[in-house]
């Protein structure tokens, strides 16, 4: 297994993000391109001692920026949506 440090690069900040922490006890993460679900489960688990439900992933494209006539690309990217078990928080969003 990679190091768990290594497999969360970020927590995500966003307004949907916030609804579905709300609603439905689910935290987002950028996460390493090259992991998996269960090195996300397992990472989730070992950094802030929660019970991880279900992990989602999804392939995020990096956008086409321009500065004048030059064109470049974003890097992709890869988030995970983690959903945890009923009253498991994770303190940094509270």
């Amino acid at each position: 297994m990679k190091d768990v440090y290594s497999v969360l690069k970020r927590p995500l900040f966003t307004e949907k993000c916030d609804r579905l922490k709300a609603k439905y006890n689910k935290y987002a993460f950028e996460v390493a391109i090259n992991v998996n679900k269960i090195e996300i489960r397992q990472a989730v688990e070992q950094i802030f001692g929660v019970t991880v439900l279900k992990v989602n992933t999804m392939r995020v494209h990096g956008k086409v920026k321009r500065r004048g006539r030059s064109e470049g690309r974003r890097p992709d990217w890869k988030k995970a949506i983690v959903t945890l078990k009923e009253g498991d928080t994770i303190p940094i969003w509270s």
